[in-house]
Protein backbone atom coordinates (compact mmCIF):
# COMPACT_ATOMS: atom_id res chain seq x y z
CA UNK A 1 0.00 0.00 0.00
CA UNK A 2 1.69 3.68 -0.93
CA UNK A 3 1.71 6.10 1.95
CA UNK A 4 -1.52 8.36 0.50
CA UNK A 5 -3.27 4.90 0.45
CA UNK A 6 -1.98 4.25 3.88
CA UNK A 7 -3.36 7.92 5.12
CA UNK A 8 -6.60 7.57 3.43
CA UNK A 9 -7.29 4.70 5.54
CA UNK A 10 -6.35 5.98 8.18
CA UNK A 11 -8.17 8.80 7.79
CA UNK A 12 -11.43 6.55 7.27
CA UNK A 13 -11.08 4.56 10.37
CA UNK A 14 -10.40 7.12 12.56
CA UNK A 15 -13.52 8.42 11.04
CA UNK A 16 -15.50 5.34 11.76
CA UNK A 17 -14.22 5.20 15.45
CA UNK A 18 -14.73 8.64 15.92
CA UNK A 19 -18.72 8.91 14.16
CA UNK A 20 -19.22 5.63 13.35
CA UNK A 21 -19.28 5.96 9.60
CA UNK A 22 -16.62 5.43 7.56
CA UNK A 23 -17.95 6.92 4.48
CA UNK A 24 -15.74 8.91 2.28
CA UNK A 25 -16.82 10.83 -1.19
CA UNK A 26 -13.55 9.72 -2.56
CA UNK A 27 -13.66 5.76 -2.31
CA UNK A 28 -16.45 3.10 -1.62
CA UNK A 29 -16.39 1.67 2.10
CA UNK A 30 -17.21 -1.59 3.19
CA UNK A 31 -18.14 -2.83 6.35
CA UNK A 32 -16.94 -6.30 6.81
CA UNK A 33 -18.34 -8.57 10.27
CA UNK A 34 -16.64 -8.17 13.13
CA UNK A 35 -13.23 -9.85 13.67
CA UNK A 36 -12.52 -10.25 10.00
CA UNK A 37 -8.48 -9.64 8.63
CA UNK A 38 -9.52 -10.74 5.12
CA UNK A 39 -11.32 -10.49 2.42
CA UNK A 40 -11.96 -11.71 -1.21
CA UNK A 41 -12.67 -9.65 -3.02
CA UNK A 42 -14.26 -10.03 -6.43
CA UNK A 43 -14.08 -8.35 -9.82
CA UNK A 44 -15.79 -9.31 -12.61
CA UNK A 45 -14.57 -13.06 -12.75
CA UNK A 46 -11.58 -12.75 -10.79
CA UNK A 47 -10.79 -12.96 -6.95
CA UNK A 48 -8.40 -11.31 -4.75
CA UNK A 49 -7.35 -11.49 -1.11
CA UNK A 50 -7.22 -8.32 0.84
CA UNK A 51 -5.65 -8.53 3.97
CA UNK A 52 -6.43 -6.27 6.18
CA UNK A 53 -4.04 -4.31 8.49
CA UNK A 54 -4.81 -3.14 12.07
CA UNK A 55 -5.12 0.52 13.52
CA UNK A 56 -6.09 1.16 17.14
CA UNK A 57 -7.75 4.84 17.56
CA UNK A 58 -8.99 5.73 20.59
CA UNK A 59 -8.52 2.70 22.62
CA UNK A 60 -10.25 0.95 19.83
CA UNK A 61 -8.80 -1.78 17.51
CA UNK A 62 -10.05 -2.00 13.54
CA UNK A 63 -8.86 -3.91 10.67
CA UNK A 64 -8.62 -2.12 7.36
CA UNK A 65 -7.85 -2.58 4.26
CA UNK A 66 -7.59 -0.89 0.61
CA UNK A 67 -7.99 -2.08 -2.74
CA UNK A 68 -6.80 -0.18 -5.51
CA UNK A 69 -8.17 -2.35 -8.16
CA UNK A 70 -11.99 -1.32 -6.83
CA UNK A 71 -11.07 1.85 -5.05
CA UNK A 72 -12.78 0.34 -2.02
CA UNK A 73 -12.13 0.44 1.60
CA UNK A 74 -12.49 -2.84 4.03
CA UNK A 75 -13.12 -1.69 7.39
CA UNK A 76 -13.87 -4.67 10.22
CA UNK A 77 -14.07 -3.27 13.72
CA UNK A 78 -11.88 -6.30 16.35
CA UNK A 79 -13.88 -8.26 18.63
CA UNK A 80 -13.50 -7.85 21.76
CA UNK A 81 -13.30 -11.02 24.78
Amino acid sequence: MFPDEKQLVRRIVEKFVRTGSGEDGQVQVIRLPDGKTSVVETVEAEGRSIFLDEYKVDGRIVWAGYSSRSGTVFLSQARVY
